[in-house]
Order: structure tokens, then C-alpha cells, then sequence
């Protein structure tokens, strides 16, 4: 049968795909007439949560993306900036959330595999992947499965395509039970005039399919990504796509080799949507028409029909748009790499996607509705005062008490929001490409710009207990965060990306929580001169297989990148000798911030407070003071204090370094509890062989300095606690292991 003659579009067909009635006469409109299948399945991808942001374009429109750095904003492949001498350094972040929790191997495989695609398609050579992980509770009968999956699948692909895994983080949370998230991110270097753009032009150029050959992977894969889970829906592993690393590394170097010549007008690469995002997106930002034979696309499967191609999400692919005459030269090229390559179209101008078949048109629609034109919803929202009654945050009238630090301190450490990712990250190649200055484990991961001195510093942050509480002080706090690890290694911090992880946008309370995070994010990013310069929103995420249609903590997720004009100066997090000064930078707020704490949760099994306020005058001048000291070489060990307050920021210095220290401070009289464990934003630790000059410099800039101790000795002690670091050790290291039956590990 012909899609010509396929059955009339019902009412089940258009739910099927995930289109509201209203958004099918919008359909209608545009065709002015009834699609048929394949029409109305390139309409759904297109216009699905995943593609079209239909539900935060609105507000995403509101965030900074300018600077004169920023070489290309939102909108393109990957956020673009300019790192000085002709280089560019190119970066995003992205989501497989769903596709994680469904198949955790393949779903995080093919997420990194996506996120380095959208990078080197502009022409950047893949320096660095990072991932931002978030799972349910350690003892949910899933969560160990899903784990190593995830964690496998990372590391399968990322050390075998040869591009080096050097930071990110993981959290676990009850909210992510029936939904867990999987964020990836990757940054490239390019040459600032040899960067690819995706808008195809010019009347009749080819338009070439190369990569690996479609198959049936990965069907509506952004369709499901743009919905919840139902019970059974764990079940939909053909919608989840299968990657192949070794293909990928093929593809990278083919599509680089030909970067370096001129025969290129426009590149994309075929991620969420396939054929059909890549073709709709080139097509559109050129302002021009595309036409595809189907019967030209290379296909690994019989019998596959248009509506399979179009929609298949089927990895390793690409799409260009060549100049005349210069098919010959690309397909040498492609074929030297075993990759498929076919002329499947052209460019017209008659502005709509037009798709031939066995002699049939079975693809006629204007452009037009399907990218610029597409549904965009201001959708109802709580006010943040209204939030806040819903969300139902109880008061921390009274901070509970603590008759043991040193216990307090043991048992945080050995908590699954603290203990030590080692058994995760040595998983992952941090060293490939021997660039890596500093693995993971620190503040912030920097790897060297190769052939150079410089080096690009780069983080994963956000803190979703606090977003939960409130939305727009949590907003801040994740970008000041990412402001802070960056500051901490020395580099400056220059543009950031986002992954934007949150439940169902049409309930009132999370898009109360979306609208107010997205604002708390802006007026950081405008604070700290930090724009956003790509990103990536996931909505949906929230399973009715849990029981009452349970939302994750709202995450939204910041990538950091910063720049280092001399790797060599780079600051670290561990004690490095005896007899060195201690030093806080940064007064505690109000004495000591335990609201929404880690103390108060794992010590007391408490969620109650509010969240710590971020001052960003002061965040951005302490920033400022901290990123002058580590390049005056005047501290020997920085970090920054946050999850776990200054008592667990001391412990992992302590464990960095192998050494101890000896606290003696009294910070304004706050009390020991929250000085030890309060997590008041701005501040760092530092060490240093001459303190007068530290305090000096931070007399002259305004900036709070106070001296706490001394470094050295076998354990962490102070007043009325001690605790030895190879007890820290023990505790720290010992989660994973446990949880994931590898206690030989230890050993």
C-alpha cells in the first residue's frame, strides 16, 4: 500500500502521536488539508517538547546569551566562544533522560554519543565530555541496575570514540525513583574561522546523507521523550536508539578531514528527529525549501517505509549541504572511512520538505509551521509566593542539636550525596589525548588547550533540594555554583550551558518552578557577566509507574566553562604540606545557613528551611579575589564550600592531600553545628604558606578573611572533635563499592 492510499488520520492516530486536539487543527491549517502518516509523523517530532521547547521558549527567550566573547549564542548545534589566538572553544549540554531509565546502557551511550555530534559538527575537534547523573534512592530495587548501566554506557562510548571523561557529578533523591536523569555534555576546540553553521542555501546544491545507515532505532524517540512515564512504558526499548563508538570516531575525523577543505555550506547532525529535525533545521534557518528521494536514503533494514526513515533516530549520522561539483571529493573522503554517503536531495526555494518515494510525493509541507511557526505556550504558573504554600517546605524554627561532629562529619561523608564517585569514575578514560591537567575530584576539571599553555576549565552544578524549596534562589545558586568551582582552579569564568530537567509543564506548580529558576539562572548569569550560550530542555519528567504521577526535583543543570591562560597555574582542592595556613574566605550569613542542608538531611532526616541566599555582588567579588590569589601563586590548595559546609570542603582536603589539620576558629560566635555544617554561599577554603599577605589583599579588595587552622598531622581535629584521615578515607570511599557489590575494591 502507498501512503497515498494508508487509512484516514482518526482521532487515535493523531493522541498516538502525542498531538493535542488543538494542535492537529493547527495541522490542518497549515496543510490546508488532512495529512497523511508520514506528514503527520514529521508534525508530532516536530512540534514534540523535545524539539520545539513549545512550553519554555517563552521564558527561555528572557536569558542573557551576549557577551563579547560569545562568538554564537542559543540556537545552532553548540554554544560558541571565543578563547583568544584564532581559537574557539565550542560546548553543550543535553539530555537522554528517558531513553536511560528504558535501556540505562544504550540510553547513556548514544546521549554522549548525540553530545559530541552536536559539537564536532561545527567543526571543533571533541576535547572533554562531562555528565551530570541523578538516581532514586541506592536501595530501590532498580537503582543498582540502572546505575551500572548508565556508568557503563558512558564510559563504553566515551573510551572508545577516545575523547577523555574528566568531571560531572551524581546525585540520588526518593524524586528519582521512576525517572532518572542523564545529562551529558561536551566541549570542542575549533579554529574561529573554520566554525559550521547548519542553514542551508543556494538554489540546487546537493544535500548528502552520510554516517551509518538508517535503521528502525529509535522511532519516536523524541515523541517519548516529551511525555511521562506510564506503567509498562520501562518496556519501549525500540525507541531507544543502539550507538556504535567506533563509527562515531570514523565519522569525527571523515567529517573534520572535510572540514578542511571549503566544499561544506552547511552541516547537522541528525539527533533528536532524525532525518527530519536535521532536515526541517537546515532548511529553515536558510530560509529555503529541501527536497529527498527516499528511495536514495542508505538503510540497514528491508522494507523500510518513508514514515520509518524520517523518524528513525537510528546514531552516527550526518546531514550536509555541499557546493556544486563537489560530491566526488566528499564521497572519497567518507568512503576512505567506511562510511556511507548519498546524494539524497537538493536545495529549492520554494520554502517547504518535499519527500519523493517509488515515484510518489508523500511529503508536501510548508516549512514554516514546522520550525519558526511552531506551537508556543505561555501556560499558567503559580506565583513564587503561591509556590512556596504549595510546596509545603516546613520552617526551621529550631536547629536540632549535634553532640558529635566528628560522627556528624563520618556519617556525612559516607552518605550517597558525598561519598566518593571513584568507583565511577575510574570507569571513564580521564587521560586520553594526554591533555588532562586535572582529573576528576576536584572543584572543576581542566584540560589543556593542546599544542598550548592555556587550558578550559569545566563543571557540572545544580542542587535540586534547593530548587525545590525555592526555585529562584536554587535558579541562582546553580549558576553561582559553576561561577565558584571555576574560580577555584584559577580559571575565568566565561559562558555557560544548561540542561533544564523538570516534570510535567502543564501542572502550575512545576511551571511555577520552571518560570522562577529560569529567572534566578538570569539574573546570575547577568551578575557574574556569565551568559548562556546553548542548552537543552527536558520536560515530562515524572512517572505515573510510582504511583500519583511523582516529579523529579526540578534540575536545572549548569555547565561551566572557563579559561586558564596558563595551565601550569591551575589551583587544587588537597593540603599539600605541614604547617600551612588555613584560611576561610567569606563570612558565614547570619551565622552559619543550615536550611535544606545535607547535615539536616542525613543527620536528622530533616528537608526544612529555606535555602541559603546568593549574594552575587558578593559571590562575583569573592570570585574575582580567589581567581587573583591562585594567579599571584599566593595559596597552595583552594576550594570551594557547599554541599556539607566547611567541615565536609576541610574533610576532602584533607583526603586530596593526605594530611591533616588542626581548626581552631570562631567565626563571629555562630555555633559549632553551623559553622561546621552550614552551607552559606560564596566562600572558599585556602591554604598558604604567607597568610599576611592573603589577609593584606583581602583588606585591600573588602573581601572577609579569617584564619582557621593549621594544616597537618594524621587527622581533622578542633575543639571537642577528632576524626583521622584515614577514617574519612574509609567512610568516603566506601558507598559504591558496597552498594554496587565491588567491596573488593577496597582491598
Amino acid at each position: 500500500m502507498s501512503v497515498i492510499e494508508a487509512p484516514r488520520i482518526t482521532p487515535e492516530i493523531v493522541a498516538d502521536h502525542g498531538l493535542s486536539p488543538e494542535e492537529y487543527t493547527r495541522v490542518l491549517q497549515a496543510l490546508g488539508r488532512e495529512p497523511n502518516l508520514v506528514e503527520l509523523g514529521i508534525f508530532s517530532v516536530m512540534w514534540s517538547e523535545h524539539c520545539s521547547y513549545k512550553s519554555s521558549r517563552f521564558h527561555l527567550k528572557k536569558l542573557p546569551t551576549e557577551a563579547p566573547w560569545v562568538i554564537c549564542g542559543p540556537g545552532e548545534n553548540a554554544g560558541v566562544i571565543d578563547i583568544g589566538d584564532g581559537q574557539a572553544a565550542i560546548f553543550k549540554m543535553e539530555s537522554h533522560n528517558h531513553p536511560s531509565y528504558i535501556e540505562p546502557y544504550q540510553g547513556a551511550a548514544t546521549g554522549v554519543g548525540g553530545i559530541l555530534r552536536d559539537v564536532f559538527t561545527m567543526g571543533a575537534r571533541p576535547i572533554a565530555n562531562l555528565n551530570a547523573l541523578r538516581f532514586g534512592r541506592p536501595d530501590h530495587p532498580k537503582m543498582r541496575h540502572l546505575i551500572s548501566g548508565v556508568v557503563s554506557g558512558i564510559g563504553g562510548y566515551g573510551n572508545c570514540v577516545g575523547v577523555p571523561t574528566v568531571g560531572g557529578e551524581v546525585n540520588f533523591d526518593p524524586a528519582y525513583d521512576g525517572n532518572i536523569l542523564v545529562n551529558a555534555m561536551t566541549v570542542g576546540i575549533a579554529q574561529t574561522d573554520k566554525i559550521f553553521y547548519s542553514a542551508a542555501t543556494g538554489l540546487g546544491n546537493p544535500i548528502v546523507y552520510v554516517g551509518s545507515k538508517t535503521g528502525r532505532d529509535g522511532i519516536h524517540g523524541a515523541t517519548m521523550a516529551s511525555a511521562d512515564f506510564a506503567e509498562g512504558d520501562e518496556d519501549k526499548r525500540p525507541t531507544v536508539q543502539v550507538g556504535d563508538p567506533f563509527t562515531e570516531k570514523l565519522l569525527i575525523e571523515a567529517c573534520l578531514e572535510l572540514m578542511a577543505t571549503d566544499a561544506i555550506v552547511a552541516i547537522q547532525d541528525m539527533g533528536a528527529a532524525g532525518l527530519t529535525s536535521s532536515s526541517v533545521e537546515m532548511a529553515s534557518k536558510g530560509g529555503a525549501g529541501i527536497r529527498l528521494d527516499m528511495n536514495k536514503v542508505p538503510c540497514r533494514e528491508e522494507g523500510m517505509t518513508p514514515y520509518e526513515m524520517m523518524l528513525s533516530e537510528s546514531q552516527e549520522r550526518m546531514l550536509m549541504v555541499l557546493k556544486p561539483g563537489r560530491e566526488a571529493e566528499a564521497e572519497k573522503i567518507f568512503r576512505k572511512w567506511e562510511l556511507d554517503f548519498a546524494v539524497i536531495g537538493e536545495v529549492t526555494d520554494t520554502g517547504h520538505m518535499v519527500l519523493d518515494w517509488n515515484g510518489e510525493t508523500v511529503c508536501d509541507i510548508p516549512l514554516g509551521p514546522l520550525a519558526d511557526d511552531a506551537p508556543c505556550y505561555e501556560r499558567p504558573h503559580m506565583s513564587l509566593d503561591e509556590y512556596k504554600v504549595w510546596a509545603k517546605v516546613k520552617p526551621l524554627d529550631e536547629v536540632p542539636e549535634s553532640t558529635d561532629i566528628a560522627a556528624d562529619l563520618l556519617k556525612l561523608m559516607a552518605s550517597p550525596n558525598l561519598a566518593s564517585r571513584r568507583w565511577i569514575w575510574e570507569q571513564y578514560d580521564s587521560q586520553v589525548g594526554a591533555d588532562t591537567v586535572q582529573r576528576p575530584g576536584g572543584d572543576a576539571a581542566v584540560v589543556r588547550v593542546h599544542g598550548t599553555n592555556k587550558a578550559l576549565a569545566m563543571t557540572t552544578d545544580c542542587t535540586p533540594r534547593y530548587v525545590f524549596a525555592d526555585p529562584y534562589e536554587g535558579g541562582k545558586q546553580a549558576v553561582a555554583e559553576a561561577y565558584r568551582n571555576l574560580c577555584a582552579v584559577g580559571a575565568k569564568p566565561l559562558a555557560i550551558t544548561n540542561c533544564l530537567n523538570f516534570g510535567n509543564p502543564q501542572r502550575p506548580e512545576i511551571m511555577a518552578q520552571i518560570v522562577e529558576a529560569l529567572r534566578g539562572m538570569g539574573d546570575a548569569c547577568r551578575a557574574l557577566d556569565f551568559p548562556i550560550v546553548s542548552g537543552n530542555v527536558s520536560l515530562y519528567n515524572e512517572s505515573k509507574a510510582t504511583g500519583g504521577g511523582s516529579a523529579i526535583l526540578p534540575t536545572p543543570a549548569i555547565g561551566g566553562v572557563g579559561l586558564l591562560d596558563d595551565w601550569r597555574q591551575s589551583a587544587t582542592v588537597g593540603f599539600k604540606r605541614e604547617g600551612e595556613i588555613i584560611l576561610v574566605i567569606g563570612a558565614p550569613d547570619g551565622g552559619g545557613q543550615l536550611g535544606q542542608s545535607l547535615w539536616l538531611s542525613v543527620i536528622h532526616g530533616l528537608k526544612a528551611g529555606q535555602p541559603p541566599i546568593v549574594d552575587l555582588e558578593i559571590e562575583r567579588s569573592h570570585g574575582e579575589f580567589v581567581r587573583r590569589l591562585v594567579e599571584q601563586g599566593a595559596v597552595t590548595a583552594v576550594h570551594d564550600i557547599s554541599d556539607g559546609g566547611m567541615a565536609v570542603a576541610l574533610a576532602e582536603m584533607a583526603l586530596a592531600g593526605s594530611l591533616g589539620a588542626r581548626i581552631d576558629a570562631d567565626l563571629g560566635g555562630c555555633g559549632a553545628v553551623a559553622m561546621a555544617f552550614g552551607e552559606d554561599q560564596g566562600r572558599y577554603v585556602v591554604t598558604t604558606s604567607d597568610p599576611q599577605r592573603v589577609i593584606d589583599a583581602a583588606g585591600a579588595a573588602e573581601v572577609f578573611v579569617a584564619s582557621i587552622g593549621t594544616v597537618g598531622g594524621s587527622a581533622l581535629e578542633g575543639q571537642g572533635f577528632r576524626v583521622e584521615v584515614g577514617d574519612l578515607r574509609a567512610a568516603h570511599e566506601g558507598f559504591f563499592p558496597k552498594l554496587m557489590g565491588a567491596d573488593a575494591a577496597l582491598a
